[in-house]
């Protein structure tokens, strides 16, 4: 290496807001960047020559990220809590020469100071709720406004209601809107509706579930390809669903399921506006406005490895928390009337909801909030043989909201009056469904149990709204 060489690589690890460590194979610190001694308490002449062992072993490092590269001999990513009391973010790299281990690059982030900007940026926002409460003369133009251009989406609660003001405000604006809730609450419904009060809405709106795309698909399907970029690709290529969304709204729901590599590869397409087919070396332009969604804690997966921070800070320009519907139940006579609605269309018949159905809609809680409703009232509604929907009991195709699946092997049960065979077989899916999200931990556990794929799993689930709850 020259001179020239020599200093640039000076200048990168001393200005760099991230703190280096250049450490050997073995585990002993050659370089540290000058900013780390102010992080991890120790001058820079004593961190240099010392051993990553050594400063796990004092307590430096907890845990020291380098010695987890020399263990596993593979890239890392982890949270660390300083000898001063810091989070830091620290992420590490292996330097290989002719097979052997010579270097460890790592470098580090200090999270304190963006958590203090968070929980700052969390009273702004309770700051802005109890703001709007109380402008009561301002708001009812705009309220009245939103009754007019809610389309579709069924809100009633003064905490929707709000939540779809916020929506609105932002709307014409292209920055990254992260929702998160519980699965069912009507995250996919809220971005739609972002989309059509967006000046995109003349756009696609592509959705795309990050959980239901086989991982070993996922980049061909996210990215698209060029002709014979792997064998059995479409002789015309395929443009990816990042290209697809082009002048109009991509919507990720599930991003908590993205796997690394292709966290990586989204943050730089969010960074540099261009996405690189499989199989091409020609970069292309998209223009889109990104809207994603989790019902998943990305904060906690930053910790634990699971989610890129520098990707998780990139979505999280506008947070939007949904509320469960067991929280805002005055949602559910309007939700309830509106799926009713689209139940007699596609059935071709007209029928009522009974009058004893609603303690019990109104009771329940709900656990796969808007999705589980709509399906217990599809069930209520296929199961009831005359024009006025009953109150659903144990006996007919339909469960109540609260009811637990059959002891025993739900298949055993007995086939309800009125109840044709495709009810019988959903009933009996919904129960063995239910239980394993009770008693497995993951979608690829259920998938392994039932031998089916796991993006099956995922689409039984969302249909008959249910989720994980180990």
């Amino acid at each position: 290496m020259n001179e020239i060489d020599r200093e640039v690589i000076k200048t990168i690890v001393e200005t760099a807001n991230d703190h280096f460590f250049i450490v050997c194979g073995s585990g002993r610190v050659l370089d540290v960047s000058p900013g780390a001694a102010a992080v991890y308490g120790m001058a820079r002449e004593r961190l240099i020559g010392s051993t990553v062992q050594q400063l796990e072993a004092e307590g430096v490092l907890k845990p020291s990220i380098s010695l987890e590269v020399i263990r596993t001999g593979k890239p890392a990513q982890l949270m660390q809590v300083t000898g001063t009391g810091r989070r830091v973010i620290a992420e590490a790299h292996p330097v290989y020469v002719n097979g052997r281990l010579e270097r460890i690059v790592s470098r580090s982030r200090d999270l304190t100071d963006l958590q203090l900007l968070q929980d700052e940026y969390a009273l702004l926002q309770k700051r802005f709720s109890e703001h709007l409460k109380r402008s009561q003369g301002g708001s009812s133009a705009e309220e009245g406004l939103l009754d007019d251009m809610l389309d579709s989406l069924e809100v009633r609660s003064e905490l929707m209601r709000e939540l779809a003001l916020l929506l609105k405000r932002v709307a014409p604006s292209d920055a990254t809107v992260l929702m998160l809730g519980e699965s069912g609450v009507g995250k996919t419904a809220f971005a739609r509706q972002l989309h059509r009060w967006s000046r995109r809405s003349q756009g696609p709106f592509v959705d795309v579930n990050c959980a239901a795309i086989p991982e070993n698909l996922f980049e061909s399907e996210m990215f698209g390809y060029q002709p014979g970029a792997f064998s059995g690709a479409a002789r015309q290529g395929k443009a990816g669903l990042l290209e697809q969304a082009e002048g109009g709204t991509l919507f990720l729901d599930e991003i908590g399921e993205l796997p690394l590599p292709m966290q990586t590869k989204l943050l730089k397409v969010i960074q540099d506006g261009s996405v690189t087919r499989l199989g091409d070396t020609r970069p292309r332009r998209v223009d889109f406005r990104l809207v994603v969604a989790t019902n998943q804690d990305l904060a906690k997966r930053v910790e634990t490895g699971a989610f890129r921070l520098d990707l998780y800070y990139r979505l999280n320009v506008i947070p939007l928390t949904l509320p469960p519907l067991r929280e805002r139940r005055e949602d559910i006579p309007a939700l309830a009337e509106a799926c009713l609605e689209r139940l007699n269309q596609r059935y071709g018949e007209r029928k009522l909801l009974h009058g004893s159905v609603w303690s019990e809609l109104m009771g329940g809680d709900w656990p796969g909030n808007v999705r589980e409703l709509e399906n217990w009232l599809e069930r209520a509604w296929l199961s009831s043989p005359g024009d006025v929907i009953q109150s659903p009991t144990l006996g007919n195709a339909t469960a109540s909201p609260n009811m637990s699946p059959p002891d025993g092997d739900p298949a055993l049960t007995a086939l309800a009056e009125h109840e044709g065979l495709s009810d019988y077989l959903a009933r009996a899916e919904y129960a063995v469904l239910q239980v394993l999200c009770r008693t497995l931990p993951s979608t690829y556990a259920i998938a392994k149990r039932l031998g089916i794929s796991q993006p099956s799993v995922v689409r039984k689930l969302k249909r008959h709204g249910l989720k994980i709850q180990r």
